[in-house]
Order: C-alpha cells, then structure tokens, then sequence
C-alpha cells in the first residue's frame, strides 16, 4: 500500500486558500476581551462532522464531488484510511462527545428511552461531554448544528457545557423549512443556547445557517486569549435531498452513466491516493442493487445523486467560511482541525430511495422529500460492503482529516493507523493539556475508553487498543490488530483479516475456530461491561 503525500494528478493544484474561501462579516463585543492569560498558546479545536456521508465521497478520498476546502485541510493535514464511528448518527455523537462506547453514555441505540440506563435516549451523568471537560480547563465552547443526544431540557447542549449553541436540537430535518418533517405528527427542533427558534419561512436553508453561525462564533470568540473548543455537526448529506438551484446545477447530468461506473472509476483514484490497497478487490455490487442498465428512470436517479454532491458541496463552501475566518483572526496555525462522518453512505428507501411526498416534484426543493437510496449508497462507500446500522466497514469507516499546523509537518500524509470515535475526546483533551476529570457536579464518572491520536499527528506510532467494538440493533463486532470478527443482527459471525481482505469478502470463521472463539469472548466481556442487552431491546415490566 502506497503511504505519504498525495499522488492523485492534479489534486494539489486544485487547492486554493485564498480564492476559495469567503469571508463572514461579524464584531467582537467589549465583554469577550476578559480573557484567562494563563491559557495562552493552548489550541483552538474545531470539530466538524457530516451526517450519513459515505468514505468515497469527498475529493481527497477518491470521490468527483468538488470539496476544495476539505481538500485544502488533507493538503496541509493528515488523513487516516482506517478511522471508525459508531454505524449511526446517535451512537455516533455520543461517543464522540464523551469518549465512552455509547451505551456507557446512555445512547445504546437512539433517543427513545428504552427503559434501561444504556437506553435511556439521552446522555447520563456519568459521562461529562468534550464541552464540559474542556470548559472545566478553561476554554470557551461553541456549537452550531445537529445535537441529537437529548430532546428534551435538562439535556440540550447548553446544559452539557456549550457557552452558546445555534442549530437542530432533533434528527435529520427539512433544509429549507424544518415544520415539513418527514410524516405527520414528526417535529424538528431547532434552539439558540436554550431556547426554541423558529427559523425564517424564506431564504433559509439549514446547511449555510450552521455554517454562518459557526464562522460568527470565531470572530466574536476568537480575537482573545482564551481558547475556544467549536463543535460543528453538519445534516448534510442526510436526506432530504435539498440543495440551492445553482448548486444542483454543477452535477445535473454528471451521474447518467450510473453507479457501477463511479464505483469503479472511484476505486481506482483511491488506490492512486494510497488510501486502500491494490490487493483489496472492490465488494461486488450489493445484491440489492439494481444494474444501472435495467434503470428505466436515469434521468431522475441522476438528479438525485445530483443533489446529494451539491448538499456536500455546500457544506464544504461553508466550511471555507469558518477557515478563512480562522486565518483572518491569527489563530489558524495553532488550531487544531478535525472533520469525520457520522455512518458510512445511507441505504434507507430501497435500491432508488424513498419519495415521501408522492407529488411528482424532483428532488432538490422544499416540497420534496427523498433519499437517494441503497444503488447510490453502494458507490459513497466504495470500496466496502453494507451501510450506515451495519458494522461491516461500509457502515462503520469514515474519512478522518486531521490539520494542526504547528504540530502535524507532513502536509498531504496518511497514517494507516486504526482508530475509533472513542478516540475524539481523549485527543481533545491531550491537545489542551486538560486531565480527564474522574467526578463531575457530584457523580462519578465512567472512565475515559478512548485513546489520545496527538502521537500520530506528530509522526509516531501510538499504543493500539487491545480492540475496538460496536453494537449497534443486534449488528455487531470488535476488531484486534489485524482481525475483525463481525455480524448481521440475527446472523452467524464472520471473521476477516482486515490487512488482507478490509472489502470483507473473504470469511475465514471456518478456518480459525479458535481466532472466532477469542474475539467472541473478547465481545461478550465488552456487552458486559458496557451493558449492552439483546436487540431488539424490550422495555422492562411495571
């Protein structure tokens, strides 16, 4: 496998700082000047997260979707092949936000509460988030986006250590106009710090809010000594599938020779980047996926992945926002940068995708409401099998660009390293020179499972975790080194060599007994410790 600087032809050449970036006007106010100067030279930490983005999507990790901000940071950065999330947008957030496998957080599936604590839909008090810790260390935290974590007060992001907060206290929403859910009797909340927000009927549109508010945060917060921790959590590409006009535009007829081709034409720039190895073949179409030939409707199958790259591309124009904000203010060289996605590529509506509104509008405007479905998703996760639930690597890998210039040298590199999402808040805190806090308001707290990334950003090797694990509706796995023993709900367990074969195509149960006989041991003691119950999980009796 190919490892260090970029090789895809062309690709440094479409990074541009300058000219792709936008500037967000804002002003500071007279009562942020009252900084702690014992915090000086501590990083600003940005966290930025996509929302049911596959691994192949993005430019700097194979995919044609125009990303020059993000391709900017894996430019300057460090971009791991081999980092994981939680298989789904809550379990995901909670591990992120805690450094806790999410059940430990209470988030052991979404935000109903299921009756049991790692169920309870929300998160505990035995968990502090990167917010609270963070503050407790001095800092300033900000958030604008998805929350997703705790629907209801005392458990909004402002009573979980975020100073202000801007964005979608609930799931997935309409970009235009959150009061169109997705079926009748669903609602979508959005707050500003703690109270309700209702955004304007007209000219809103929920990816460029997050954005603007986020870039507002930096200038208003950034111009001081007291570091700021800044959380951006994105919905973008999550369906709905709505994007501006002129955004959908760029992609209309881009996608007509259909998903079998990008697959393959994606695979091959990966392979060029070094980002997975020649060795690996690409898992064949998903069974469930239809020939692109027996498509009878392209055009609209087109326009549909049309508008999923134009809802990436925004995000990505956004993100320019916040990083020429960071280099206006001074503070870019010492700001440590972090973007992932939440689950792998989304299968939900079938091989086409659903049509919730049934009224013969396209995609892409507020009446609409569609996913671009499971034939799509198969090529967001090239080269991998299955899809956000699933915890085969196509529901479980995630892009992790990594960018601190004043600590990560080797602009355009990629580390091959294993990672989890565990590992965020425990890097966080590394990076702030702040201790893991072992009380918090009169609880004790679950000690921290994730394991800090600062030495690969600095070039060394880190001590590995003995494994890593996942549970997520009865899927299940854990991978140590080399090997991941894994499994659909309901299903036998497979085992692969993650060196040789991470497509997962070649099963070799049969032929280890004894490997599949550790690793499940191994995964019963973590349900154990972890509390995890047998899915589906039925709410104990009165």
């Amino acid at each position: 496998m190919k490892t260090g600087t970029l090789t895809r032809r062309g690709f440094l050449k479409t990074i541009g700082f300058g000219g792709a970036l936008l500037l967000l006007q804002g002003c500071l106010s007279a009562d942020e000047l009252s900084a702690d100067k014992t915090l000086k030279g501590r990083p600003n930490i940005v966290l930025i997260m996509a929302d049911d983005m596959g691994f192949s999507d993005i430019g700097c990790y194979g995919g044609e979707i125009n990303t020059p901000n993000l391709d900017s940071l894996a430019a300057g950065g460090l971009r791991f092949t081999q980092f994981y999330n939680a298989a789904r947008c809550c379990p995901t957030r909670a591990s992120l936000l805690t450094g806790l496998y999410p059940h430990q957080a209470g988030i052991g599936h979404m935000v109903g509460n299921k009756g049991y604590p790692a169920y309870q839909g929300y998160l505990n008090n035995h968990c502090v988030t990167i917010a609270e810790a963070l503050k407790l260390g001095g800092y300033r935290t900000l958030m604008s986006g998805k929350w997703h974590v705790g629907e209801d007060r005392p458990h909004w992001p402002t009573d979980r250590g975020f100073d202000k907060y801007f964005g979608l206290i609930s799931g997935g929403a309409n970009y235009f106009d959150i009061t169109k859910a997705k079926a009748k009797g669903v609602k979508r909340r959005m707050a500003v710090d703690d109270q309700p927000y209702t955004p304007p009927k007209k000219g809103f549109y929920i990816t460029d809010a997050f954005s603007d508010n986020a870039a507002k945060f930096v200038d208003t917060y950034g111009r001081n000594d007291k570091p700021f921790f800044l959380y951006i959590p994105y919905t973008a590409p999550h369906w709905p599938l709505h994007a501006w006009p002129e955004d959908i535009a760029r992609y209309k007829g881009k996608y007509k020779e259909g998903w079998d081709k990008l697959r393959r034409q994606r695979h091959a720039r990966m392979i060029e980047m070094g980002l997975i190895s020649d060795k690996w073949k690409m898992s064949p179409r998903d069974t469930n996926a239809r020939l692109w030939a027996d498509v009878k409707d392209k055009e609209l199958l087109d326009l549909k992945m049309a508008v999923y790259a134009a809802q990436i591309e925004r995000m990505d124009h956004g993100i320019g926002k916040v990083l020429a904000k960071l280099k206006e203010i001074g503070t870019w060289d010492n700001t440590l940068i972090l973007f992932l996605a939440d689950n792998g590529g989304c299968a939900e509506g079938g091989p086409v995708g659903f049509d919730n509104r049934k009224n013969g509008l396209p995609p892409g405007g507020v009446d609409s409401y569609m996913s671009y479905g499971l034939s799509w998703a198969n090529a967001s996760n090239t080269p991998f099998r299955r899809y956000k639930h699933w915890v085969h690597e196509g529901g479980i890998a995630t892009p992790l660009i990594a960018h601190w210039p004043s600590v990560i040298k080797t602009g355009g590199s990629l580390t091959h390293q294993p990672g989890h999402i565990i590992d965020i808040m425990a890097t966080c805190l590394d990076a702030a020179g702040i201790e893991y806090p072992r009380r918090h308001k009169g609880s004790m707290l679950t000690p921290l499972e994730g394991k800090s990334l600062l030495p690969i950003f600095e070039g060394k090797l880190r001590e590995p975790h003995e494994a890593i694990y996942w549970e997520h509706e009865g899927n299940r796995a854990v991978r140590q080194a080399k090997w991941k023993l894994v499994a659909v709900h309901g299903k036998t367990w497979e085992l692969y060599d993650l060196h040789a074969d991470r497509t997962e195509l070649n099963d070799m149960a049969d032929k280890y007994p004894e490997k599949v006989k550790q690793l499940k041991a191994l995964y019963k003691n973590w349900t154990k410790r972890c509390n995890v119950l047998p899915w589906p999980v039925k709410k104990p009796k009165a």
